[in-house]
């Protein structure tokens, strides 16, 4: 994907708060055609209300655990703005706290369909389109949890090693296709994600807004060059 973000097609999963909402306001700012998509519809309505404000937005419904309602909402994308020129893979979900043998096999299922399935199936039906259009950009929120193991976090740890595996594979894929692929692994980030609270007291924890710059710096990248991974943590935690 070349040239300006102005009128560019975008299409965000997980786009009504956190980390997928700072992207759409950023994105809609910028002047791109933002749709996005997630599971809960008063969210959903709720959140394009707000972006609304910010430029031109639209929405749906959309479990990324379902591969026929990503066909869909793609096709809704498509019927709306056109097919997209960015996709940016931000829906996700884990279970903190369970070991494997507490945890069970349907919330196991839950995780890796939703941060790993789940981006199989835009970047399945997104691709065709991007080629159709001369290219594009897809860029999926990953975690440091996909390099960094940690006890009582093994499903989450397993998506997220897996995303960043397909997002490697995928890059070679399709980069002679001028499109872009680059992942993103922050680490804290000071969200409601797995049960967090964001507060005054864990401030120094990463902001969605920072991830929303990075995703903005990628998009503005010239042509010729690809930063394919980013690793983005605080820079001044506590000290232990």
């Amino acid at each position: 994907m070349n040239g300006s973000i102005k009128e560019r097609i975008t299409v965000i999963t997980g786009g009504t708060k956190g980390i997928g909402f700072a992207i759409a306001e950023r994105l809609a700012e910028a002047g791109a055609k933002v749709f996005i998509c997630a599971r809960d519809k008063v969210e959903l309505k709720s959140a394009l209300e707000r972006l609304s404000q910010k430029g031109t937005v639209d929405g749906e419904v959309c479990d990324v655990r379902s591969e026929e309602q990503v066909k869909m909402m793609f096709a809704e994308c498509e019927r709306v703005f056109g097919g997209p020129d960015i996709l940016i893979n931000n829906a996700g979900m884990g279970y903190f706290g369970k070991t494997v043998e507490e945890m069970s096999g349907n919330e196991f299922r839950q995780t890796l369909e939703t941060n790993l399935f789940g981006v199989f199936y835009t970047c399945h039906y997104a691709i065709p389109m991007m080629k159709a259009r001369g290219g594009g950009y897809i860029i999926n929120i990953s975690s440091l949890a996909g390099q960094n193991a940690h006890p009582k976090m093994a499903a989450y740890n397993a998506s997220k090693f897996g995303l960043n595996g397909f997002s490697e594979a995928l890059m070679q894929e399709v980069r002679q296709d001028d499109i872009k692929v680059s992942y993103v692994c922050p680490g804290s980030v000071n969200t409601y994600f797995g049960g967090d609270t964001p507060s005054e007291e864990k401030m120094w924890q990463l902001q969605p807004a920072d991830i929303a710059q990075v995703v903005m710096d990628l998009l503005s990248m010239p042509a010729n060059a690809l930063p394919s991974k980013v690793e983005l943590r605080p820079s001044k935690p506590p000290v232990k």
